[in-house]
């Protein structure tokens, strides 16, 4: 089976206050996150060559590569350079470390060639407690790669998801950057 291959781009906006109150001496501090890697292939095409954690590792590094050219008040940080496998929670570790101002993760879709759809466009994701439960689904498909970690299912788990205790701490959550990431994910769309 054939499949095209298209590229998803998640992006949060980790830090709480706005990026443009950010004090002028900073520079501006963006995670690129190339989506799987190492043991967790992601998806794969029918010849086997075309596997989500190559494709993913070489646009984070060109997007990286073109924002240190072009964007001097910018520090690029990457969650991985090469083909290894880089657990969820280190990956927002290194983001928190490196006091990120925008977190962008790269993930490439797959979708059989027989299919009457056609890739295009882009998928911007941004979750409200209206959509929770769609994008939970997008969120464990995604994160499914818990499997492969350590301990992965105790230390990650959708217990619950629809408990009144789970939706409050769940928009809470979101709620800290829900405009910035829907004004984000705008500026993606656009």
């Amino acid at each position: 089976m054939t499949r095209y291959i298209y590229i998803l781009i998640f992006c949060f906006q980790i830090q709480i206050s706005p990026i443009w109150a950010q004090d002028a001496n900073d520079d501006f501090i963006i995670v690129l996150d190339a989506g799987h890697g190492g043991k967790d292939p992601g998806a794969v095409g029918s010849n086997r060559n075309n596997r989500e954690k190559d494709i993913n590792l070489s646009v984070v590094l060109e997007i990286g590569r073109l924002i240190t050219e072009q964007l001097n008040d910018v520090k690029v940080v990457y969650t991985r350079k090469t083909d290894e496998f880089v657990e969820l929670g280190q990956r927002a570790r290194i983001a928190n470390k490196a006091k990120a101002d925008l977190f962008i993760s790269v993930h490439t879709n797959a979708i059989d060639r027989r299919s009457k759809r056609k890739p295009q466009g882009v998928q911007s994701y941004t979750l409200t407690l209206n959509t929770a439960e769609s994008n939970l689904e997008v969120e464990k498909r995604e994160n499914s790669v818990i499997q492969l970690e350590e301990n992965g299912e105790e230390k990650w788990s959708y217990s619950n998801p629809n408990s009144s205790e789970s939706d409050i701490m769940y928009e809470l959550l979101q709620d800290q950057h829900m405009e910035q990431s829907v004004d984000f994910a705008q500026i993606v769309q656009h």
